[in-house]
């Protein structure tokens, strides 16, 4: 099946997923990035439509002193991300995605990424525009990115096709499991 039918298939199928009662453990989450790495700077994604909410585990990062940033889209397919917080205020971009004013730029080392598939490889499937493959590729380069995909259980699939510009995930959590 072709990447574009799977998005198809999977959000349609997540978009009808019963989410009661069925919620991922941040706390497991919050453990993980302990045990990973020192470094407090984090990417997160700013959740639309039926992704995995992560207003809940925004705020248990802050607690944890990380510090949060989301994406900024921007010209041929880059993104970066900027320094944001509850009290920031949020405009919303070209694709619908509620994006921070851009006020400081941060480089994060971890990133968690919403998933339209996945596979128990680590591969993920996104929305196809490849912004975070791109930045990844960029920085991992020089730095060990920590990749983290959070998704629900009814979007793994058997085998999500991948080129030679996907990155694989380090962990994907579901409100069953963590792959690793």
């Amino acid at each position: 099946m072709k990447k574009s039918q799977i998005r198809k298939t999977i959000l349609r199928k997540r978009l009808n997923f019963n989410v009661k009662g069925k919620k991922i453990n941040f706390y497991k989450l919050l453990k993980l990035l302990n045990r990973e790495t020192k470094n407090k700077k984090i990417g997160i994604y700013y959740p639309i439509g039926s992704e995995v909410s992560t207003l809940e585990l925004i705020e248990n990062l802050r607690k944890k002193k990380f510090i949060v940033s989301l994406p900024v889209l921007e010209k041929k397919f880059k993104m970066s991300f900027y320094k944001w917080n509850k009290k920031s205020p949020l405009k919303i971009n070209k694709l619908g995605i509620p994006e921070p004013v851009k006020i400081k730029r941060i480089t994060p080392l971890i990133l968690i990424m919403p998933i339209v598939a996945f596979d128990a490889d680590l591969n993920r499937l996104g929305y196809g525009g490849g912004y975070y493959d791109r930045y990844i590729n960029k920085f991992e380069k020089t730095k060990k990115i920590l990749k983290i995909g959070l998704a629900l259980s009814c979007q793994k699939i058997n085998k999500v096709p991948t080129n030679k510009f996907d990155k694989k995930m380090n962990y994907i959590l579901t409100e069953n499991k963590i792959y690793k």
